[in-house]
């Protein structure tokens, strides 16, 4: 499927050097790893532990705050997806970014699609993650496997929707995981 790839390099965004915000928003970087397993492309999820500061036990991309020394949202990305799962910096071709993606847990995060070869040899950092699992690219553009939900936060705040997709194999996909890969599906239509 050489056309989903093309697709991709066509439709995503340059990877941004930094993270503009006006926010206090903490910038974050996130990779979103796609392969192709028996010519089906599927997209590559962690599920984090319940001993993790942020996000305990959700389905997330490999990613995390983007720190002092790291020369921007890609090295940040690639760093912390080597630190929890083991995927080399190497092993990954990078396609482009996504559109920054603020967070109600006051993130601006940037996501970044890249390849990466099948089978891999995962190193998993079992402190932070719990599950690596993947699921079809056909199985996430199935309007029916998707649904919006009306959450109410705490304060005098608007109604926010919060995207589900329904259980794959036991593992919930929502919020911010669940809009980026809604984003990516975008992308490709």
């Amino acid at each position: 499927m050489p056309e989903l790839l093309d697709i991709l390099r066509k439709q995503l965004s340059p990877v941004p050097s930094h993270i503009d915000s006006d926010s206090s928003a903490r910038p974050a970087a996130v990779l979103v790893p796609i392969f192709n397993k028996g010519g089906v492309w599927h997209v590559l999820y962690t599920r984090r532990t319940d001993s993790v500061e942020d996000h305990q036990g959700q389905v997330s991309f490999p990613g995390g705050v983007i720190e002092a020394n790291d020369e921007g949202p890609l090295q940040a990305a690639l760093r912390e997806t080597q630190e929890e799962i083991g995927i080399l910096s190497e092993d990954v071709h990078v396609l482009g970014a996504l559109k920054p993606m603020p967070t109600v847990t006051s993130f601006i995060v940037v996501p970044i699609v890249g390849t990466i070869p099948w089978p891999y040899q995962f190193n998993i950092n079992e402190e932070e993650v719990a599950l690596v699992f993947s699921v079809p690219l056909d199985w996430l553009a199935n309007p029916d496997n998707l649904e919006v939900k009306e959450w109410k936060p705490e304060g005098p705040w608007p109604l926010v929707p919060v995207h589900f997709f329904r259980p794959y194999e036991g593992e919930v996909i929502w919020g911010a995981t669940a809009r980026i890969t809604v984003q990516l599906l975008e992308v490709l239509q």
